[in-house]
Formats: structure tokens, C-alpha cells, sequence
């Protein structure tokens, strides 16, 4: 028998997880205050990292991070007034910037990323979404060998999670793609990967499926979750209770709140993104690339280049600043000589970054019928399939074929 689900928050993980419920047989009402694909999960880089396993925390990050923050070219912003509310996050945040804890990390995400493609071909088939979804190769960009071999610890992890790759070095790299400067010198290249040519427009599409499968959406704020002998039985929305008997929170980066209410202490805090599109590029790279040195992604999609990445901490509340996007224009311009382009786009959005880097998935402890799905830091669009699909099985009584352990809420449970 199908259960009466709201879904709060129409992001990618709200959005997946409406349809395989709906595919299943439940009802489904999707709440969001803007609606599909508004937030994140229209900013974002737009590539299926499968790869990214590894988390920003790797060991040798405290120890860089400071100079990083003083340097106008490195990828490492901070609004300094938000430095005192951001200090008690950011202390259990480095704490895990050591080999095991990384190493866990990883292990811990592959299950949630390492075959999104699939993932999002099994979404998507049969929907208008199918056609913004290309398969093809991602590469990372290094000046030269000896940076690529710096890098080794995440390229150890990658290659223990089974990713494998083929390396292009000068001539062999520049025939790959000759639109880049001959200054890169080195590039790995994975297969098995893909891009979302537009994915804002991509979600849209996904939440139309959903509807035409029968999902009821409303814009409100949500405010609590009902709840009764320990079970779910509505969701607060505007003032008003909207009956079910079981309910999601997959509200990215602003899921702090709720979380709160139903009990858990959620160390969550906004790693804010940013994007510059160049619409009608002079030229074009040939696949999705994150260029090392800049740790940003440049990827092809319709009518334009979007540039993506950077991390800076300011909060949910501050306006964008300047000089991210100011690196994010420097360093195509290094990275692709001579690039031209008709306008631009700029962007600035929330990655949910739990303290741990490991995404919060499942029924929260001691309330039936509540579960959380968020905190993917910069992998949501890649993992949002995978987790909306965990999330439909847990809701449905069935058991996933990934052990969930690690994704579970109850570790910030606040007597844990």
C-alpha cells in the first residue's frame, strides 16, 4: 500500500526521491519556497563527478589553509565577520583533515556517487530531462607531472575506489584538446563520466515528470513536522498542516533548522559556490575539466561555458563578494588564451557542508516517518539520483543494497 509522502525541499535530492516514490506507487507532495532546481541544484558545475570522492579535507589542509585565505589566487575565501559564528564548525570540520578520516570519507561517498551516470540514466529515461544528459569523459588539468604526482594521496584513493584513468602528457594533451594553453602539460582523463548541459533546466524537467506522474506541488516555507505517539502526521506549511505519514527534509544547506527541531545537533554549514557562465564562448573545451591549480571546473553546455567552483564562507545571509568571480575570470583567461564571449552570468549559491563531508541520509532516530536527505557539499548533482533512490527504498520498508550506516542521522543525535 502506498504511503502519503511531502518531500521539503525541490532541489535534486527532493526532486529524485519524489520520482522513484511515485514510480512505486506513493503519493507525493513536493513543498519548496522558490521551487524545482531554484538553489543549488540549478548553479551548480553541472558535472557527474563520479570521481570526487575525495573530500576537501585532506591531510596537509590545516596547515595551508591560512596562507591560502591571504592569497587573492587561491580558491579559499572567508568573510571575516562570519569567522566567529563559523569557528565552532570549522573546528570539527579540520579535525578530519587527517589520512584515516579522509580515507573513511571516501569510502563513504563512493556508494552515493561512483556510478551517477547510471544513476541518472535510470532517473531520467523516458522523461524530458534524458536530453540534457551527455556521457562523456571528465579530465583534471595540472601544469605538469610533478603537480599531477602531488596530488597522489587522492589518486590512491580514487584508484582503491576502482576508478581508472589514462594520463596525456604535452603533444598528447593538446591533441585530446587544443583549445587549452600549452602552460597545462598534463591531464588525466576519465571515462564513464557525463555533464548536464543545463541544470536548472535538467531538475525543471525531472519535477514535470513528477507531476505528470501525479506529485502535488506547493511554494511555502515549511516550519515543523507534525507529529503524534512518535510518528509523522503532517507538515507545517505556511501556517497550515499538510497530512502524511512520512516526510523528507532535503532543504541543501538551509536544512539546519528542522533537523534541530526533530532533535539532532547537525554540525551544517553553507560552503558557498560560485559561477561565471560565458554565453557564446569564442571556443569551446572539448569535456568537462577541473583545472587543479584554480580547483575549479570549466563544462560545455548549451550556448555557453559555465565556470564553477571556488569555496568560500560567509554564511546563508551575506550578499555574493567580488573576488571570487574576479579568480574565476583570471583563471579561464590563463587556462584558454585568447578567449572571447558575447556576456556573462554570474552566480553565487549554498552547498550544504556538514562538519564530517559524509551526506546525512535516513529516518531520523526515535520519530517514524521523518528522514533527512542533504549535506553533499559540492556532489549533490551527482549524487542526488543515488540518494533520492536510498531514500524511496527506506520510506517504502525495503532494505538498500549499500550499507546506509554511515549516511545515518542518528550520529548527531543529541544524547550521541
Amino acid at each position: 500500500m502506498g504511503r502519503q509522502v511531502v518531500i521539503i525541499g525541490a532541489g535534486i535530492v527532493g526532486v529524485s526521491t519524489a520520482l522513484w516514490l511515485l514510480r512505486d506507487g506513493h503519493e507525493v507532495t513536493l513543498i519548496d519556497r522558490a521551487g524545482p532546481g531554484e538553489g543549488a541544484s540549478h548553479g551548480n558545475g553541472g558535472v557527474l563527478a563520479s570521481c570526487a570522492v575525495v573530500p576537501v579535507t585532506v591531510p596537509g589542509l590545516l596547515r595551508k589553509a591560512p596562507r591560502m585565505l591571504f592569497d587573492a589566487n587561491q580558491p579559499l575565501f572567508l568573510k571575516w565577520p562570519y569567522l566567529p559564528r563559523l569557528a565552532p564548525w570549522l573546528v570539527k570540520y579540520l579535525r578530519h583533515a587527517n589520512a584515516a578520516d579522509t580515507a573513511r570519507i571516501a569510502h563513504a561517498l563512493f556508494p552515493i556517487v561512483g556510478d551517477s551516470l547510471a544513476d541518472h540514466q535510470a532517473l531520467s529515461h523516458g522523461t524530458g530531462a534524458a536530453r540534457y544528459l551527455d556521457p562523456c569523459d571528465y579530465l583534471y588539468l595540472y601544469n605538469s607531472r610533478a603537480d599531477f604526482e602531488a596530488d597522489g594521496f587522492g589518486w590512491d584513493l580514487r584508484r582503491q575506489a576502482g576508478f581508472e584513468w589514462r594520463t596525456l602528457e604535452g603533444p598528447a594533451f593538446s591533441e585530446y584538446d587544443p583549445v587549452f594553453t600549452e602552460k597545462i602539460g598534463f591531464a588525466v582523463c576519465l571515462g564513464g563520466h557525463g555533464r548536464i548541459t543545463d541544470p536548472g533546466a535538467y531538475v525543471k524537467a525531472l519535477a514535470a515528470e513528477a507531476e505528470r506522474l501525479g506529485a502535488t506541488f506547493r511554494k511555502a516555507d515549511v516550519s515543523d513536522l507534525v507529529r503524534r505517539d512518535g510518528k509523522v502526521t503532517g507538515v507545517r506549511a505556511n501556517g497550515e498542516t499538510v497530512p502524511c505519514d512520512a516526510a523528507v527534509v532535503a532543504l541543501g544547506a538551509w536544512s539546519g533548522p528542522l533537523s534541530k527541531k526533530l532533535g539532532l545537533s547537525v554540525p551544517l554549514e553553507s560552503e558557498r559556490g560560485y559561477h561565471l557562465e560565458l554565453w557564446e564562448p569564442s571556443v569551446m573545451p572539448r569535456a568537462p575539466v577541473m583545472i587543479a591549480s584554480g580547483k575549479f571546473v570549466a563544462t560545455p553546455m548549451e550556448g555557453r561555458l559555465r565556470l564553477a567552483g571556488v569555496v568560500e564562507f560567509g554564511g546563508l545571509d551575506a550578499g555574493p563578494s567580488r573576488a571570487p568571480l574576479d579568480l574565476l575570470r583570471r583563471n579561464v583567461r590563463a587556462a584558454i588564451p585568447g578567449l572571447s564571449w558575447a556576456r556573462e552570468v554570474e552566480w553565487m549559491g549554498h552547498r550544504p557542508a556538514p562538519a564530517d563531508s559524509i551526506p546525512v541520509i535516513g529516518e531520523v532516530p526515535g520519530l517514524s516517518g521523518a528522514y533527512l536527505g542533504f549535506g553533499h557539499h559540492h556532489v549533490g548533482l551527482t549524487g542526488g539520483p543515488r540518494t533520492g533512490r536510498l531514500l524511496a527504498q527506506m520510506i517504502a520498508g525495503r532494505t538498500p543494497n549499500v550499507d546506509v550506516a554511515p549516511y545515518s542521522p542518528a550520529r548527531f543525535a543529541r544524547s550521541a
